[in-house]
């Protein structure tokens, strides 16, 4: 995961999960598992001390939207999968995140925008219950992240920016060992990889080193292992962070495809990643949330342009950079 999200250096070290050897960050995970997966049987994290609260929302953010606004002609959306509820996390006197709330509903994508350093990894890593709020509370399928952590793991695949990958591993083994970790094992296990093997196109390489892999089809392993026991919720960090455009653009239909039974909150600071999967839009800025809405409200927003430009300025002014500056479409 990157760490670029912990945005002041006053956060400490000790919070930062390790390293592997390429500089990859790692978050917390059981004894003998890999990176940054979550896996049944972990121990749930320990809350750190509450430290004090944020200053008000930056000058000029609008107001809040309702959460749950369906986009013009589309289905409404079903029960809600993903529940954020006034979370917090401090480090020290920094304020990481304050009073973050918001919901992803089945049949729905939902990019979670922002600049770098906003907050959505701190976010995203207390959804997943790979970090521990100091306040508020995260729930999963009605379940909470924290008390009900094993019932969570069985409804949630989660992607990291940087995918829980062992590099000398094949992709088949791989999903292998992930699988039995899940508690799939026989003739369900060769289903399931199966499965995702071909959702994924991984067979032409899935008995290849991944070390051997090129960013794409090492981005594929990552949401194969994530849809591999068929979660009812996705939580994706910039899933297409580095891929090259036919790869983004094999990344974002995989992702429309699946929204159809699923709720998928996905990470973003790329503009166009919005406007190309997604339904709503939840903007976090310096920690808080600036925005909620679909995507033709956040255009709206800008109060001026059309197209392309209407994304640039309605992001421009929800992170306050100065106003008035044009961007070109």
């Amino acid at each position: 995961m990157s760490t670029s999200d912990e945005r002041a250096p006053t956060a400490p070290d000790g919070d930062d999960p390790p390293t592997t050897p390429g500089g990859d960050a790692l978050a917390t995970t059981p004894a003998g598992g890999p990176p940054d997966v979550a896996v049944a049987g972990g121990p749930p994290p320990t809350p750190t001390g509450a430290g004090p609260t944020g200053g008000a929302p930056p000058d000029g953010a609008a107001a809040v939207a309702p959460a749950s606004a369906a986009a013009p002609g589309a289905e409404p959306p079903g029960e809600v999968l993903i529940e954020a509820r006034g979370l917090a996390k401090y480090y020290g006197p920094f304020t990481a995140i304050e009073d973050v709330s918001f919901e992803v509903r089945r049949g729905e994508v939902v990019a979670f925008l922002g600049p770098n350093g906003a907050g959505k990894s701190t976010t995203m890593r207390i959804l997943t219950g790979v970090l521990a709020p100091d306040r508020g509370e995260a729930r999963i399928c009605g379940r909470s992240v924290i008390d009900d952590r094993l019932a969570v793991l069985g409804r949630l695949g989660y992607l990291p920016e940087n995918g829980p990958l062992w590099d000398d591993m094949t992709p088949d083994a791989l999903l292998r060992f992930l699988g039995a970790a899940r508690g799939l094992s026989g003739a369900r296990l060769d289903e399931r990889v199966e499965a995702v093997t071909r959702r994924l196109s991984l067979g032409s390489v899935r008995g290849k080193a991944i070390h051997k892999l090129s960013r794409g089809y090492r981005q594929r392993v990552g949401l194969a292992q994530a849809l591999l026991h068929e979660p009812d919720v996705l939580v994706l960090d910039e899933p297409t962070n580095g891929l090259d455009p036919n790869q983004i653009r094999d990344v974002r239909r995989t992702i429309r495809a699946l929204r159809a039974d699923k709720g998928v909150l996905l990470s973003t600071h790329i503009l166009q990643e919005v406007e190309a999967v997604a339904d709503r839009v939840v903007f976090i800025h310096d920690g808080r949330i600036v925005f909620q809405g679909t995507v033709e409200a956040l255009k709206a927003s800008a109060a001026r342009g059309e197209g392309p430009a209407a994304l640039d300025l309605a992001f421009a002014r929800h992170t306050g950079a100065e106003r008035g500056q044009e961007v070109p479409a």
